[in-house]
């Protein structure tokens, strides 16, 4: 068995470094049992030192001139040859029990998918109320956050992975597709909950409530329109850090 964890990464100098440390230390998860394991970095067209840094970390690395998350993601599979691939976000910090879990899970060979709870990493109120309520929704839903994402690589590629035409909720729809699939094949979806990932609450600091209500609200008004457009997805392509 072999697993890749596939990095999308857009000017994340600040906390790529720490993000990688974390990561590099859990794969003792999959090595303890026999498993390989590989990291993969893809560079989105960032104009800082994100790949310098990657390369530092001795990631593979790879890179995506298209600034698009799903395309990212989508570049790193095509470099990865895991069986498995593990979806992983430059600002957050996967443990070696969040890995052993994904790696228990996958050994019942019950499930095609999964993602896990997740846990801001200071304490905000409204941070922390957003956090519970997503972490019930995800559970109930069996939606993973793009932050972590486990799947089944022939399957992510049978469905040709994350959707190129949206700029944000990307994550949503690929796993509305990968249950779909599961059904088919007597399968299904988990969200693991026993050790949440820690990412970062940083878009709550930089960018306004009134910005995050805006964007919701056309969203919703607009019936996810919003989601085609780099511009008005900014929050995610803005290059604020």
């Amino acid at each position: 068995m072999k697993v890749s964890i596939i990095v999308p990464a857009f000017n994340e100098e600040k906390l790529i470094a720490a993000s990688l440390e974390s990561t590099r230390r859990s794969l003792s998860a999959f090595s303890d049992r026999g498993w390989e394991s590989e990291l993969v970095v893809c560079d989105n067209n960032s104009t800082d030192r994100t790949a310098e840094l990657a390369r530092a970390a001795g990631a593979t690395l790879v890179f995506e001139p298209v600034n698009q998350i799903g395309r990212a993601r989508n570049c790193g599979a095509r470099a990865a040859s895991g069986d498995w691939f593990i979806f992983v976000d430059a600002d957050s910090h996967p443990s070696r029990e969040l890995f052993a879990d994904t790696a228990d899970t996958i050994q019942t060979q019950k499930y095609l998918f999964g993602g896990c709870t997740l846990k801001m990493d200071a304490n905000h109120f409204v941070a922390g109320m957003i956090t519970g309520l997503w972490n019930v929704i995800s559970r109930w839903k069996t939606l993973a956050a793009g932050t972590y994402i486990f799947c089944e690589a022939a399957a992510f590629r049978s469905i040709n992975g994350f959707d190129n035409h949206l700029f944000a909720s990307e994550e949503l729809d690929l796993c509305i597709r990968l249950k779909k699939l599961a059904r088919e094949r007597g399968k299904r979806g988990v969200i693991l909950h026993r050790h949440p990932l820690v990412t970062s609450a940083r878009k709550l600091h930089l960018y306004s409530s009134r910005e995050h209500l805006n964007f919701l609200r056309k969203t919703v008004f607009g019936w996810g329109k919003t989601l085609r457009s780099r511009e008005e997805c900014h929050t995610w392509y803005d290059g604020r850090r």
